[in-house]
Protein backbone atom coordinates (compact mmCIF):
# COMPACT_ATOMS: atom_id res chain seq x y z
CA UNK A 1 0.00 0.00 0.00
CA UNK A 2 1.21 3.42 -0.60
CA UNK A 3 1.99 5.71 2.29
CA UNK A 4 -0.45 8.43 3.04
CA UNK A 5 -0.20 11.47 5.93
CA UNK A 6 -2.20 13.86 7.20
CA UNK A 7 -0.47 17.26 6.60
CA UNK A 8 -3.20 19.80 8.10
CA UNK A 9 -6.41 19.82 9.84
CA UNK A 10 -8.38 22.64 10.84
CA UNK A 11 -11.99 23.24 12.40
CA UNK A 12 -14.33 25.61 13.84
CA UNK A 13 -15.10 25.65 17.50
CA UNK A 14 -17.94 23.95 18.42
CA UNK A 15 -20.96 25.96 18.70
CA UNK A 16 -24.99 25.80 19.17
CA UNK A 17 -26.62 28.18 17.35
CA UNK A 18 -23.92 31.19 18.32
CA UNK A 19 -24.54 32.95 15.38
CA UNK A 20 -26.43 32.46 12.71
CA UNK A 21 -23.57 31.24 9.50
CA UNK A 22 -24.22 29.48 6.46
CA UNK A 23 -22.93 26.23 6.26
CA UNK A 24 -20.47 27.50 3.49
CA UNK A 25 -19.47 30.50 5.38
CA UNK A 26 -18.38 28.27 8.13
CA UNK A 27 -16.24 26.11 5.77
CA UNK A 28 -14.62 28.55 3.33
CA UNK A 29 -12.80 30.01 6.16
CA UNK A 30 -11.76 26.54 7.94
CA UNK A 31 -10.73 25.02 4.37
CA UNK A 32 -7.90 28.45 3.80
CA UNK A 33 -6.97 27.71 7.24
CA UNK A 34 -6.00 24.39 6.84
CA UNK A 35 -4.58 24.91 3.62
CA UNK A 36 -2.45 27.99 5.10
CA UNK A 37 -0.67 25.23 6.99
CA UNK A 38 0.58 24.13 4.33
CA UNK A 39 1.18 26.84 1.61
CA UNK A 40 -1.37 25.42 -0.71
CA UNK A 41 -3.93 27.20 -2.75
CA UNK A 42 -7.32 25.20 -3.41
CA UNK A 43 -6.40 24.73 -7.27
CA UNK A 44 -3.44 22.91 -6.35
CA UNK A 45 -5.38 20.38 -4.48
CA UNK A 46 -5.89 16.96 -6.96
CA UNK A 47 -9.20 15.85 -5.21
CA UNK A 48 -11.66 17.31 -2.58
CA UNK A 49 -14.14 14.84 -0.66
CA UNK A 50 -16.76 15.89 1.67
CA UNK A 51 -19.62 14.31 4.03
CA UNK A 52 -22.03 15.42 5.30
CA UNK A 53 -26.45 14.83 5.32
CA UNK A 54 -29.25 16.30 4.23
CA UNK A 55 -31.24 15.73 7.16
CA UNK A 56 -29.38 18.47 9.25
CA UNK A 57 -29.83 20.93 6.89
CA UNK A 58 -33.37 20.07 5.79
CA UNK A 59 -32.14 20.51 1.91
CA UNK A 60 -31.67 17.69 -0.71
CA UNK A 61 -27.82 17.64 -2.45
CA UNK A 62 -27.27 20.13 0.05
CA UNK A 63 -23.69 19.49 -0.44
CA UNK A 64 -24.07 21.58 -3.25
CA UNK A 65 -24.00 24.79 -2.33
CA UNK A 66 -21.09 24.11 -0.07
CA UNK A 67 -19.06 23.53 -3.09
CA UNK A 68 -18.83 27.32 -2.93
CA UNK A 69 -16.34 26.76 -0.08
CA UNK A 70 -13.29 24.88 -2.44
CA UNK A 71 -14.19 27.49 -5.30
CA UNK A 72 -15.36 24.59 -7.69
CA UNK A 73 -14.74 26.83 -11.08
CA UNK A 74 -12.81 25.79 -13.10
CA UNK A 75 -14.48 22.27 -12.75
CA UNK A 76 -12.46 20.34 -9.78
CA UNK A 77 -12.10 16.68 -9.12
CA UNK A 78 -15.03 15.96 -6.07
CA UNK A 79 -16.50 13.54 -4.31
CA UNK A 80 -19.53 13.54 -1.66
CA UNK A 81 -20.78 10.96 1.00
CA UNK A 82 -23.56 11.09 3.01
CA UNK A 83 -22.37 10.10 5.86
CA UNK A 84 -19.41 11.14 8.54
CA UNK A 85 -15.96 13.31 7.14
CA UNK A 86 -14.41 10.43 8.40
CA UNK A 87 -15.72 8.19 5.82
CA UNK A 88 -14.74 10.94 3.70
CA UNK A 89 -11.65 10.48 4.59
CA UNK A 90 -11.30 6.67 3.77
CA UNK A 91 -12.50 7.53 0.00
CA UNK A 92 -9.75 10.31 -0.08
CA UNK A 93 -7.45 7.50 0.77
CA UNK A 94 -8.72 4.85 -1.61
CA UNK A 95 -8.54 7.64 -4.32
CA UNK A 96 -4.81 8.33 -3.22
CA UNK A 97 -3.93 4.68 -3.23
CA UNK A 98 -5.27 3.64 -6.52
CA UNK A 99 -5.28 6.69 -8.85
CA UNK A 100 -1.96 9.53 -9.96
CA UNK A 101 -3.12 12.10 -7.46
CA UNK A 102 -0.72 13.38 -4.95
CA UNK A 103 -3.73 15.48 -2.30
CA UNK A 104 -6.98 15.12 -1.38
CA UNK A 105 -8.93 17.71 0.77
CA UNK A 106 -11.41 16.20 3.06
CA UNK A 107 -14.11 18.36 4.42
CA UNK A 108 -17.33 17.90 6.52
CA UNK A 109 -20.08 20.27 8.18
CA UNK A 110 -23.20 19.80 10.42
CA UNK A 111 -25.54 22.26 12.37
CA UNK A 112 -27.39 19.70 15.02
CA UNK A 113 -29.28 23.31 16.08
CA UNK A 114 -30.97 23.06 12.57
CA UNK A 115 -34.13 20.89 13.00
CA UNK A 116 -36.24 21.20 15.80
CA UNK A 117 -35.22 18.22 17.42
CA UNK A 118 -32.29 16.20 16.89
CA UNK A 119 -33.00 13.61 18.86
CA UNK A 120 -35.60 12.69 16.72
CA UNK A 121 -33.89 12.97 13.36
CA UNK A 122 -31.26 10.61 14.37
CA UNK A 123 -34.53 7.39 14.25
CA UNK A 124 -34.55 7.76 10.88
CA UNK A 125 -31.69 5.77 10.35
CA UNK A 126 -32.86 2.51 11.88
CA UNK A 127 -34.87 -0.10 10.29
CA UNK A 128 -37.66 1.02 8.11
CA UNK A 129 -40.39 -1.50 8.81
CA UNK A 130 -40.28 -1.97 12.33
CA UNK A 131 -38.22 -0.02 14.46
CA UNK A 132 -38.43 3.74 12.59
CA UNK A 133 -42.23 3.74 13.13
CA UNK A 134 -41.31 3.55 16.82
CA UNK A 135 -39.39 6.54 16.84
CA UNK A 136 -37.00 5.55 18.69
CA UNK A 137 -34.96 8.60 19.70
CA UNK A 138 -30.97 8.66 19.53
CA UNK A 139 -30.65 9.12 23.83
CA UNK A 140 -33.31 5.99 23.85
CA UNK A 141 -31.20 3.95 22.02
CA UNK A 142 -28.29 4.48 23.91
CA UNK A 143 -30.31 4.23 27.12
CA UNK A 144 -31.21 0.93 25.91
CA UNK A 145 -27.48 0.01 25.50
CA UNK A 146 -26.16 1.52 28.89
CA UNK A 147 -29.16 -0.02 30.35
CA UNK A 148 -27.88 -3.80 28.98
CA UNK A 149 -24.39 -2.83 30.54
CA UNK A 150 -25.75 -2.10 33.70
CA UNK A 151 -27.51 -5.95 33.27
CA UNK A 152 -25.00 -7.46 32.41
CA UNK A 153 -22.87 -5.93 35.59
CA UNK A 154 -19.91 -4.88 33.64
CA UNK A 155 -19.79 -1.10 34.30
CA UNK A 156 -21.91 0.98 37.12
CA UNK A 157 -23.08 4.45 36.97
CA UNK A 158 -20.70 5.82 38.83
CA UNK A 159 -17.80 4.44 36.26
CA UNK A 160 -20.31 6.31 33.46
CA UNK A 161 -19.74 9.17 35.32
CA UNK A 162 -16.06 8.54 35.72
CA UNK A 163 -15.78 8.66 32.23
CA UNK A 164 -17.82 12.35 32.08
CA UNK A 165 -15.89 13.90 34.19
CA UNK A 166 -12.40 12.98 32.40
CA UNK A 167 -13.20 14.24 29.14
CA UNK A 168 -15.09 17.78 30.36
CA UNK A 169 -11.63 17.88 32.63
CA UNK A 170 -9.11 17.28 29.48
CA UNK A 171 -11.68 19.54 26.90
CA UNK A 172 -10.54 22.60 29.24
CA UNK A 173 -7.27 22.87 27.33
CA UNK A 174 -9.56 22.27 23.95
CA UNK A 175 -10.29 26.27 22.88
CA UNK A 176 -12.70 24.04 20.10
CA UNK A 177 -14.77 21.84 23.09
CA UNK A 178 -18.35 23.67 24.05
CA UNK A 179 -18.02 22.26 27.05
CA UNK A 180 -15.88 22.31 29.57
CA UNK A 181 -15.20 22.96 33.37
CA UNK A 182 -14.88 21.35 36.61
CA UNK A 183 -17.05 18.42 36.90
CA UNK A 184 -17.66 16.39 40.27
CA UNK A 185 -19.08 12.63 39.74
CA UNK A 186 -21.16 12.98 42.92
CA UNK A 187 -22.76 15.81 41.19
CA UNK A 188 -23.74 14.12 37.87
CA UNK A 189 -25.23 11.09 39.75
CA UNK A 190 -27.38 13.49 41.31
CA UNK A 191 -28.81 15.02 37.97
CA UNK A 192 -32.56 13.83 36.92
CA UNK A 193 -32.18 11.03 34.14
CA UNK A 194 -32.71 12.33 30.48
CA UNK A 195 -33.77 8.67 29.86
CA UNK A 196 -32.67 6.07 32.42
CA UNK A 197 -29.89 5.70 32.65
CA UNK A 198 -28.39 8.34 31.09
CA UNK A 199 -28.00 11.81 32.31
CA UNK A 200 -27.67 14.60 30.74
CA UNK A 201 -23.45 15.20 31.53
CA UNK A 202 -23.28 11.41 30.11
CA UNK A 203 -24.75 12.40 26.33
CA UNK A 204 -22.88 14.46 24.32
CA UNK A 205 -23.60 18.42 23.54
CA UNK A 206 -25.81 19.66 20.49
CA UNK A 207 -22.91 21.85 18.47
CA UNK A 208 -22.31 23.21 15.27
CA UNK A 209 -19.26 22.75 13.24
CA UNK A 210 -17.15 21.67 10.34
CA UNK A 211 -13.62 20.30 9.91
CA UNK A 212 -10.90 20.36 7.31
CA UNK A 213 -8.22 17.53 6.81
CA UNK A 214 -5.48 17.14 4.01
CA UNK A 215 -4.10 14.13 2.83
CA UNK A 216 -1.04 13.61 0.58
CA UNK A 217 0.82 10.94 -0.42
CA UNK A 218 4.31 9.84 0.80
CA UNK A 219 6.47 12.20 -1.58
CA UNK A 220 4.13 15.86 -1.60
CA UNK A 221 3.55 14.98 2.33
CA UNK A 222 7.39 15.41 2.95
CA UNK A 223 7.59 18.25 0.76
CA UNK A 224 4.77 19.97 2.33
CA UNK A 225 5.66 19.79 6.37
CA UNK A 226 8.70 18.45 8.70
CA UNK A 227 6.61 15.71 10.74
CA UNK A 228 3.65 14.32 8.29
CA UNK A 229 1.27 12.15 10.33
CA UNK A 230 1.48 8.29 8.39
CA UNK A 231 -2.09 6.61 8.18
CA UNK A 232 -0.36 2.95 9.29
CA UNK A 233 -3.50 1.01 9.51
CA UNK A 234 -7.12 1.75 8.49
CA UNK A 235 -10.21 -0.56 8.54
CA UNK A 236 -14.17 -0.01 8.18
CA UNK A 237 -16.68 -2.83 10.02
CA UNK A 238 -20.82 -2.68 10.12
CA UNK A 239 -22.74 -4.51 12.42
CA UNK A 240 -26.51 -5.81 11.99
CA UNK A 241 -28.56 -2.52 10.80
CA UNK A 242 -31.48 -3.83 13.36
CA UNK A 243 -30.13 -3.04 16.97
CA UNK A 244 -32.14 -6.47 18.50
CA UNK A 245 -29.94 -8.51 16.15
CA UNK A 246 -26.75 -7.86 17.92
CA UNK A 247 -25.31 -8.04 21.49
CA UNK A 248 -25.40 -4.26 23.12
CA UNK A 249 -22.70 -4.51 24.84
CA UNK A 250 -19.94 -5.16 22.88
CA UNK A 251 -18.72 -3.62 19.91
CA UNK A 252 -17.82 -7.04 17.54
CA UNK A 253 -17.14 -4.30 14.81
CA UNK A 254 -14.70 -2.23 16.02
CA UNK A 255 -12.99 -5.50 17.46
CA UNK A 256 -12.31 -6.83 13.98
CA UNK A 257 -11.34 -3.43 12.23
CA UNK A 258 -9.11 -2.78 14.71
CA UNK A 259 -6.85 -6.66 14.56
CA UNK A 260 -7.30 -5.62 11.08
CA UNK A 261 -5.39 -2.07 11.17
CA UNK A 262 -3.20 -3.34 13.66
CA UNK A 263 -3.83 -1.75 16.33
CA UNK A 264 -2.48 -3.88 19.83
CA UNK A 265 0.64 -4.61 17.69
CA UNK A 266 2.36 -1.20 19.15
CA UNK A 267 1.63 -0.15 22.62
CA UNK A 268 -1.16 2.78 22.14
CA UNK A 269 -0.24 6.08 23.92
CA UNK A 270 -3.23 8.33 22.73
CA UNK A 271 -6.93 6.93 21.58
CA UNK A 272 -8.93 9.69 20.09
CA UNK A 273 -12.75 7.21 20.61
CA UNK A 274 -15.63 8.84 19.00
CA UNK A 275 -18.57 8.11 21.99
CA UNK A 276 -20.68 10.58 22.11
CA UNK A 277 -22.15 9.17 25.01
CA UNK A 278 -20.38 7.91 27.90
CA UNK A 279 -20.70 4.41 28.62
CA UNK A 280 -19.88 3.66 24.34
CA UNK A 281 -16.40 4.58 25.24
CA UNK A 282 -15.60 2.01 27.67
CA UNK A 283 -17.31 -0.61 25.24
CA UNK A 284 -14.87 0.72 21.97
CA UNK A 285 -11.95 1.14 24.70
CA UNK A 286 -12.74 -2.95 25.24
CA UNK A 287 -13.37 -3.59 21.57
CA UNK A 288 -9.70 -2.48 20.71
CA UNK A 289 -8.40 -3.62 24.00
CA UNK A 290 -6.58 -0.40 25.38
CA UNK A 291 -4.84 -0.72 28.78
CA UNK A 292 -4.65 1.68 31.34
CA UNK A 293 -1.27 3.22 29.66
CA UNK A 294 -3.68 5.14 27.05
CA UNK A 295 -4.78 8.10 27.40
CA UNK A 296 -8.11 8.20 25.78
CA UNK A 297 -9.20 11.09 24.52
CA UNK A 298 -7.10 14.38 25.96
CA UNK A 299 -9.03 15.93 23.53
CA UNK A 300 -12.27 16.00 25.81
CA UNK A 301 -13.89 13.73 22.91
CA UNK A 302 -17.36 13.85 21.83
CA UNK A 303 -18.61 14.66 25.20
CA UNK A 304 -17.36 17.98 25.13
CA UNK A 305 -17.49 18.63 21.57
CA UNK A 306 -19.91 16.70 19.24
CA UNK A 307 -21.05 17.53 16.07
CA UNK A 308 -23.11 15.20 13.77
CA UNK A 309 -20.77 14.23 10.21
CA UNK A 310 -17.83 16.15 11.67
CA UNK A 311 -17.02 14.74 15.09
CA UNK A 312 -15.56 11.30 13.70
CA UNK A 313 -13.24 13.46 11.53
CA UNK A 314 -12.24 15.53 14.35
CA UNK A 315 -11.42 12.68 16.43
CA UNK A 316 -8.64 11.67 13.74
CA UNK A 317 -7.40 15.52 13.77
CA UNK A 318 -6.97 15.85 17.33
CA UNK A 319 -5.00 12.36 17.26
Amino acid sequence: MKKVAVVAFAQYPHVRCEKLLMDPEMMTGVITQALGQVGLQRDEIDFFCSGSTDFLSGLPFSFVHVLDAIGPWPPVYESHVEMDGAWALYEAWLKLQYEDIETALVYCWGKESTPNDVRDVTAMQTDPYYQAPLRPDSVSMAALQARALLDKGNYSEREFAEVAVRARQHAKTNPNARIKGDFRVDDILKEPYLTSPLRKSLCAPVSDGCAALLLASEDAARELCDNPIWITGIDHRIEPHSIGARDLTVSASTKLAAEAAGVGKEPIDVAEIYAPFAPQELIVKEALGLGENTKINPSGGALAAHTLMVAGLVRIGEA
